[in-house]
């Protein structure tokens, strides 16, 4: 239902009400004025947007349609436009249409009304933009060198509102600090049992056995190569042993642990008869450009899977499965 905006009449008689003195000193008692009177039948919003497009164009016909009516129902409209606010606001004749002044006054609220009634489905469908918010991430060294930090920047361009920081440590280290709590997530690859903990997968993560320039064809060829690995468990040559028929260790000469597949990567590259096992990603470029070479492709080693870990009702959970969602476009490298 259109608004209704009407102009009160004025006071006809500004005296005063009630009992006044005669010059003889009695009272006269006058009667009360009228109540004041609504003028004309109101100001709609089609009356206003008639008004306006004949005072952009001032011309009836070029103004009817631009308002999709006939120049007739336009009339009628500024008709009822001027009823509603008691006075003319056009001046026309056969050749021209010119603004009163009070037209002229009127122009600039009814731009005003007109522009705000405009914007109301848009302010109506308009969403809270979301609240700031922080997230501590951890992961390996080598994990955020070379994947996490050259996300950040493209995570940030798609949700301004999050905030992340990356903290670096061991495997074991990260799982502590989300046990204290120091964490939100941990980027990781390890084995998940514990109830403690929620996970969402990232990316497979395939891994080969390889050497600079070492022959490896059967297990005897161990006895005269060094295995260079993550620590005394083995972590990465177990994805081979897991692959092979027998999983039996293999007699290897000696086994150098390194920490770190960024500086498992840097030992096998000095050569030297030494072979190990790591993830494709991180050695794509090496394999492409023959700075080590795949040993035993016929063996398929075991697949593993990054995932975004997090302790079990996290405040935040919403906001780490969507972080996990949007790290999955960016691949490994």
């Amino acid at each position: 239902m259109a608004s209704e905006l009407r102009l009160l009449s004025p006071d006809p008689d500004p005296s005063p009400v009630g009992p006044q003195p005669r010059p003889g000193g009695s009272p006269e008692v006058r009667p009360r004025p009228p109540r004041p009177q609504l003028l004309g039948p109101g100001v709609d919003l089609d009356s206003l947007r008639c008004f306006e497009a004949v005072a952009t164009t001032l011309h009836f016909r070029a103004a009817a349609a631009r308002v999709h009516l006939s120049p007739g129902a336009l009339s009628d409209r500024i008709r009822r436009l001027e009823e509603g606010i008691g006075t003319r606001v056009l001046t026309r004749t056969t050749r021209s249409v010119a603004l009163t002044e009070a037209g002229q006054r009127i122009l600039p609220l009814t731009r005003s009304v007109l522009d705000l009634v405009d914007h109301m489905p848009e302010a109506a469908a308009a969403e809270e933009p979301p609240l700031p918010y922080q997230l501590v991430i951890g992961a390996r060294h080598e994990v955020g060198l070379s994947w996490l930090c050259p996300t950040l920047g493209p995570l940030a361009r798609t949700r301004p509102e999050r905030t992340i920081h990356l903290y670096n440590g061991s495997t074991h280290d990260l799982l502590a600090a989300l046990d204290r709590g120091d964490l939100d997530a941990a980027v990781a690859s390890t084995q998940l049992d514990s109830p403690r903990l929620t996970s969402a997968a990232l990316h497979t993560e395939d891994y080969f056995l390889v050497g600079a320039d070492a022959t490896l064809r059967r297990r005897e060829d161990a006895r005269q190569l060094t295995l260079v690995d993550i620590g005394p468990d083995l972590p990465l040559f177990r994805h081979f042993l897991d692959a092979h028929e027998d999983g039996e260790p293999w007699p290897f000469a000696r086994a150098e642990y390194m920490g770190g597949i960024a500086n498992v990567r840097h030992r096998l590259l000095e050569g030297e008869g030494r072979v190990g096992v790591l993830p494709t990603f991180f050695i794509n470029a090496d394999l492409t450009e023959g700075r080590l070479r795949r040993l035993m492709p016929r063996i398929q080693l075991r697949s593993d899977s990054w995932r975004l870990v997090w302790r079990t009702g996290h405040a935040r959970e919403a906001e780490l499965l969507l972080l996990a969602h949007d790290l999955r476009g960016f691949p490994l490298r």
